[in-house]
Order: C-alpha cells, then structure tokens, then sequence
C-alpha cells in the first residue's frame, strides 16, 4: 500500500448528501487496507430534507450500491416518476410535461422531431407530447420499467426516476454504509484545528470534547459551508440575477388528487409549487423571490392550494442561487448543498450529489493532494452547475406571462450566452445541440422548448426524404402505437401494490 495512501476520511454532516457519500465510498473504495470512513452529524441539527423529486441516474446510482429496487421503494415510501408536468408556465391553463425517455422513432437518419416539425407544416396539430410514452402513460396514472429487450416498442426507451421522502432515504443508506463499515459520531462541531505547515484541516471539535481527526474531509454541512466557507474561503458564485428566486416554504399534506408518475411544477405569481406523490403522503413547496412576495403571503398561497390536510407546520427555507467557486480546497471537499444550491424546478439536486461523490471518487486522492486533480474536479463541478444554470433559465425566460411584476423581470432577463446560441440555433431550424457531456439531453432541451412556446423556423431538410403522405401516415401511425401501449401499462398504484408497497387512501 503506498504510504501517501488517505486512511481516514471524515463525513461533516449526514442528510442524504452525508450518507449518500458514506455509502457510495464504502461500496467502491471500502476495501482499500486501513481506509476508515466516519460520519460525523447532531441530531440538534435539521437537515433540508425536502428533495424528494429525482432524475434518472439515481436508478444507476442505486444500482451501484447494489440497492434492492422493491426493497428501496417500501422502505423510502417511493413512487416511481416518468417525468416532470409544468402547469402555468406559459400562460394561465397551459401545461406540457418533461419526459424522461424519448419521442417517436429516429427516421431516415435525423431525429425525429424533424419530422414531427415538418408534419406542423403540413397542418398536422398533433402536440409533441402524443409521441411520448412516459407522457402518455404517465398522464394516466400508469408505469412500467424499460423493456430494452423489446426494440421495436415504444417501452424500450422508457426511462424513469422516482420520487421518495429523503429523511427515510438517507435511513436507508444510514443502513448500507454501516453495514459496509462507516461509524457514526455523534456531535454537534463547535471548533476546527488546522495543520500550522499545510493549512489543511486536521480534526473537527465535538462540543463533548471528543477530536475528530481525518486526513480527507469531506463537507456535506449545507448551507453554512461549515469547512469549504467557514475555513477554507471558498468563495460563492452568485446567480440571482438569472435565478431571482431566493425562498421556499414547504409542507407535507394527506394523499388526495391523483397520485401520477409524474413530479408537478405550477407556476405561481412570484415563483413555483411542486407537488410530489408518495405513498403516504404529498409533498408541497413554493419556491419564490423575496422582493416579489412576502413570506406570509407566500405560505398562505402554499395552503390554499394543497390536495389534503398539512400534517406538518410549514418550513422556510432561504437560499441562494449559485455555486461555490472552488468546491475542493486542500483536503475539504465540498458535496450538496455546500457545494451550491440551484431550485429543485428539474429535480436536480440528488443528482449534484451523486456526480460529485463519482468525480471525487474518480480523483481520489493521496495526502498529497495533487493541484491538476483538484483544479480538474473543481472545473467539473462548475460545468455541472452552468448546464444546469441554463436549462432552468429558459423555463422562466421562455414564458407569455406578464401578469405580475416576477414575471415581466423573467421574461425580459437577458439569457447568458449558451442559452442564447440554443434558442438561436432551435429558431433558425430546429437544431438541437448539446455540448460534450452536460446533464440534459437534446429530448430534454426539446420538450422544454417546445413546451414553453419556443417556434422552430423550420426543420431538417433530410425530413423531405420521405413524401408528405407518408410523413403524416408514419406519424399517425406512431402516436398510435404509443396510445395502445400506454392502455396495456399496469396503473402505478397496482405496480407497487405487487412489490409490497402499502399505500395510503386519500381521504
């Protein structure tokens, strides 16, 4: 073993971020000789908690863990989720929905949304959603995995993510990185002791007294930054000006509506609600900008639009957009929210997680801390959040609003560079480009600007390949074939009653 090699890595902060870490590391690293992984969290401190909503690479996350699906699922009291509907966005009473998966067949060597535009010119009214299975089935309250052994339907490009209260996900992997060997410390952190040559952080204070030494540490502490702020001076890139929402009350409320695979965002006057189904029960928010609405104005519009009784008190939350500049600095890693915060609105939040405890374990370190590795994840990192940053931006830039004073600021903001060239690029003639591994697809860009109103000037000339009459016969053909599968998919309810899943009546 080299003698360089990290032996003790110390976790600050549990949550799911916190435990996320500790179970992915003892999974993938926790046989390396000597290697000790300690998370250190209070139970004075609340953790976040309200990020229930996922995107598709949490399937592979948890795989890697080695994670029962059925078992996960009663445990965390999960549903599953084919995508993410968007009510208001563009206007009063218009909604559209993000599907995870794709929309009809690729043909005659280009996408097929091509031929999708060109069928709009022939007088073809069909929306894009028609051709999307998650879309069509998910709207009717039905689910079912990807059939990749099935080429020729629609079911083989399904994707899908679920939807799970995070305090009994973190339990869950509570569970996992014990059993693999991480311990726990109890403790509220009340001093750090950094080493006088390095400027390294050397050991956490417990206010019991108790010294927590480590030779990585990794800061999965929240908001507060407690070691990538508080000791290391990260810095914070702030993004307010595109993201102006800077609050979020949240509460959780009996079962009642319908209970779709499908995560629900409505815009509001001065931001968005989402509204998340479980199994025992739905999970609300209203994320919104201060200088547009008051808090108490805010939670009471929150209440006045919940499906069942609240079973809890609502939670404020304030926050800001943005990330920290550098996310790794010496020996302290940041992940989570200390790492930076972007608004829930596609779901992303876990996902940030879960790419940074893979880049860090891709880089992982030796005591001495190579500066190539550090300045390449923390350039990664920054990546992550600008594809990110952007794709949001267009939701809100992308709308007819101007109903009120929020709205009027986010239609009329000037886009950052990258989502200009996308919008251009879409208007000309319908292209869609992504650039080299950002998170959203080129389905992902296009259901959304689609979906907020975005008019493509015209579309791949290649789609001319095919007459007009066979472009408007395949195209019927397809949206058929996506109709008929949907009614032949179990309703998600019936889907988790078969692996076990108790779930609650509405009332």
């Amino acid at each position: 073993m080299r003698e360089d090699a990290i032996r003790r890595v110390v976790i600050v902060g549990g949550g799911t971020a916190g435990w996320m870490t500790a179970a992915a590391i003892t999974r993938v690293l926790g046989e390396i000789p000597g290697l000790s992984i300690e998370l250190v969290e209070s139970e004075e401190i609340g953790t976040v908690g309200v990020g229930e909503a996922t995107i598709p690479q949490i399937v592979l996350f948890n795989k890697m863990l080695g994670i029962d699906e059925a078992e996960f699922m009663r445990e965390t009291r999960a549903t599953y989720k084919s995508g993410i509907e968007f009510v208001d966005w563009v206007r009063p009473g218009h909604r559209y929905v993000h599907p995870f998966g794709f929309y009809g067949l690729d043909m005659k060597g280009i996408e097929f949304h091509h031929h999708w535009l060109k069928g709009r010119v022939l007088g073809d009214p069909t929306p894009l959603d028609a051709y999307s299975l998650a879309i069509v089935g998910g709207s009717q309250g039905r689910f079912a995995h990807p059939r990749p052994d099935q080429p020729g339907s629609p079911l083989s490009k399904l994707g899908y993510a679920y939807q799970f209260d995070a305090g009994l996900y973190a339990r869950f992997l509570r569970r996992l990185a014990e059993g693999n060997g991480a311990t726990r410390t109890e403790g509220r952190i009340v001093g750090v002791e950094r080493d006088g040559e390095s400027g390294h952080v050397a050991a956490v204070l417990l206010q019991s007294g108790k010294r927590v030494a480590g030779d990585l540490f990794i800061d999965c502490s929240g908001f507060r930054g407690l070691l990538i702020e508080g000791e290391m001076a990260a810095g914070f890139e702030d993004w307010s000006s595109w993201l102006p929402c800077d609050r979020a009350v949240a509460v959780p409320c009996e079962n009642g509506g319908d209970r779709q695979p499908l995560t629900r965002s409505t815009a509001r006057g001065a931001g968005w609600q989402w509204r998340i189904p479980l199994q025992h029960r739905i999970g609300n928010g209203y994320v919104y900008s201060s200088a547009h609405i008051s808090d108490d104005e805010a939670t009471a519009t929150l209440l006045a639009n919940l499906d069942g009784r609240p079973i809890a008190d609502p939670r404020p939350l304030r926050f800001t957009a943005g990330h920290r500049r550098r996310a790794w600095v010496g020996n302290v890693v940041a992940l989570g929210l200390a790492g930076g915060f972007l608004e829930p609105l596609e779901s992303t939040s876990i996902h940030l997680v879960q790419s940074a405890i893979a880049r860090l374990m891709t880089y992982w370190p030796t005591k001495r801390f190579d500066r190539l590795e550090i300045d390449r994840f923390n350039a990664a990192h920054v990546a992550d959040y600008l594809d990110i940053r952007d794709f949001l931006i267009l939701h809100y830039k992308a709308t007819e609003r101007t109903d009120t004073p929020f709205w009027d600021y986010c239609r009329t903001l000037e886009p950052p560079a990258g989502l200009a060239d996308k919008l251009a690029m879409f208007r000309l003639n319908g292209r869609i480009f992504r650039e080299g591994e950002e998170l959203f697809t080129e389905t992902s860009w296009l259901s959304v600007m689609v979906g907020q109103g975005i008019e493509a000037g015209g579309y791949h000339p290649a789609a001319d390949l095919l007459s007009d009459t066979e472009t408007l016969s395949r195209l019927q053909h397809i949206r058929q074939v996506v109709a008929d599968t949907a009614t032949l998919m179990p309703e998600q309810d019936e889907y988790l009653r078969r692996i076990g899943c108790e779930l609650a009546v509405a009332a």
